[in-house]
């Protein structure tokens, strides 16, 4: 009998699997597609000679997470590879916001948008200096972090207290206009905030936008040698070195609870797989609570909070293996891995704006990603594998566009979607569609069929608007991995601290297990009867 059951081989089901391991518990992870991975795998899909990632591709969060840093997944095989520029953010009238590593190159660029602004950036990159440790490691430790925020509030009192407290709850609009004079800094700001799904006039949308673009600035945006599935591969091999089976294409559909504990798991094939300590998701909560829990073994008002949990705006995607490089106009931005396309700050509100009434947008704000121009071996010399995703409604009312889009994203509408994201490359690209070999199109539909968690083509689990972040995340009143079930703990997206490949979910998950320690007596001889259960294929859902 494993001492835990992880369900879900996510980068936050594997790193609380590692972690667990490093603990000396065994562990058995049951992922229920044929590979492991969640949102980080990558294959030859678009063309045999092209590396594509198939869902997430750059990595910010996980080369500055200490989570992922304590890994030491380089042990395992995994390498980073950095594009020559972060991150560019060009407009139609040729000008382009760079994000550099080299914080004087990006400060240079912004002081050519208006005199000052270059000050302007290194001004904020000083109150990173002095915060932005702190603030990763109240970030990624259970809510409230009660050393690390003690920590960054004695630190933020000396770097300027309410005053700076405030710039980090404004809307991404107004700390750009407080901060520049010009357009390239409130750019960069801005479309970083739209990684997550934060209006420019949203509440927070400033911090999130400016915590991104300063790792960023600090970290890189940088990508895994030979495909994303490269950090899915070294986190199994590191799991595989300490004994770990990572069981693939075995559907759980239910958690196992006994005298209000978790005691197991059941999979689609009817097996029962017992766990002597406790039981960790890396689901989504609502699929959790209403799928595999039920009604049962939880108290009425979770059901009443998730009736408002809010998803995440969903995602189309589309792939491309590029024969030649994208003509860009802005020849800065064919030095970056990561190009943000909407042609101004106003152009991300219309875009924004379009989404909440419920409408696909006609001009598609676009994370465009160049992965070979980030890592050479993803396709030959003198080619890009290539890709854009944008945000669509969850619900779709209408379509701003001209092709009477519904949302139902059959074949046809498929098509226009994607050749609609192919006109906004080139608006900033002409000719792009030229170099075009082969495409791939991932709407939100597809994206949920290769990944249960992605509902919609959610990328976060749930919105990191501020209503449903922190004690809010996933529901009113939580924020921690713990659940009203003993001994089963929340892994995924959906607990604080959100979406993004960090780790964080599934180490806080893993070290509230760890904290928990060894089952009671009455839970050894439960689980004794369950595994004799599970081994005759009886039934038991008391």
């Amino acid at each position: 009998m494993p001492d835990a059951v992880v369900i879900g081989a996510g980068p936050n089901g594997l790193v609380a699997a590692n972690l667990l391991a490093d603990a000396g518990w065994s562990v058995t992870v049951l992922e229920a597609q044929p590979e492991p991975g969640g949102a980080v795998r990558s294959d030859r899909g678009v063309h045999p000679d092209y590396i594509s990632d198939v869902f997430s591709a750059f990595y910010p969060l996980a080369a500055a997470s200490p989570v992922v840093r304590g890994l030491e997944l380089y042990r395992s095989g995994l390498r980073w590879s950095h594009a020559p520029h972060v991150l560019a953010h060009p407009l139609t009238d040729g000008r382009c916001a760079v994000l550099a590593r080299d914080r004087a190159a990006t400060a240079a660029g912004l002081a050519g948008f208006a005199a000052g602004d270059g000050e302007a950036w290194e001004h904020l990159c000083r109150i990173w200096d002095r915060l932005g440790e702190d603030i990763m490691r109240a970030l990624f430790t259970p809510f409230p972090p009660v050393r690390a925020g003690a920590r960054l509030a004695a630190r933020l009192r000396g770097a300027g207290g309410l005053r700076l407290a405030r710039s980090l709850v404004l809307p991404v609009r107004r700390l750009g206009e407080e901060e520049f004079a010009g357009d390239g800094g409130r750019l960069l700001l801005a479309g970083n905030a739209l990684h997550a799904d934060l209006a420019p006039e949203a509440a927070g949308s400033g911090g999130y936008g400016w915590l991104l673009a300063m790792l960023g600035q600090a970290v890189g945006f940088p990508v895994p040698v030979g495909g994303s599935g490269a950090l899915t591969e070294a986190l199994v091999t590191r799991l595989t070195e300490r004994g770990v089976a990572v069981r693939c294409g075995e559907r759980v559909t239910e958690v196992v609870v006994r005298h209000g504990r978790a005691v197991g798991v059941r999979t689609v094939g009817g097996e029962t797989v017992p766990a002597g300590r406790a039981v960790l998701a890396d689901v989504p909560a609502p699929d959790l609570y209403r799928e595999l829990v039920g009604a049962g073994h939880l108290p009425a008002r979770i059901f009443d909070d998730l009736r408002r949990f809010q998803w995440d705006f969903a995602t189309f995607k589309v792939d491309w293996a590029l024969d030649g490089p994208v003509p860009w106009t802005a020849p800065q931005a064919a030095r970056a891995g990561t190009v943000h396309l909407a042609d101004g700050v106003d152009e991300l509100t219309r875009f924004a704006a379009q989404i909440a009434m419920g409408l696909v947008p006609d001009r598609p704000f676009a994370l465009f990603g160049q992965m070979t121009t980030a890592d050479a071996t993803r396709s030959p010399a003198g080619t890009e594998s290539a890709w854009a995703y944008t945000h669509v409604p969850q619900t779709v009312q209408g379509d701003a566009g001209p092709d009477d889009l519904t949302g139902r994203w059959g074949p046809g509408e498929q098509e226009a979607m994607a050749d609609r994201i192919e006109e906004q490359v080139e608006r900033f690209a002409p000719g792009f569609r030229g170099r075009v070999r082969a495409r791939r199109i991932l709407a939100p539909p597809t994206l949920q069929a290769m990944n249960g968690s992605l509902h919609g083509g959610a990328l976060n689990g749930g919105t990191a608007n501020m209503h449903q972040q922190l004690v809010f995340r996933p529901l009113p009143g939580t924020g921690r991995p713990e659940t009203p079930v003993s001994g089963l703990y929340l892994a995924s997206a959906s607990a604080h601290p959100g979406g993004g490949v960090h780790g964080a979910p599934g180490a806080n998950a893993a070290r509230a297990a760890l904290r928990a320690g060894g089952p009671a007596r009455f839970l050894a001889t439960a689980q004794g009867a369950l595994a004799r259960r599970g081994r005759g294929g009886e039934k038991d859902r008391t």
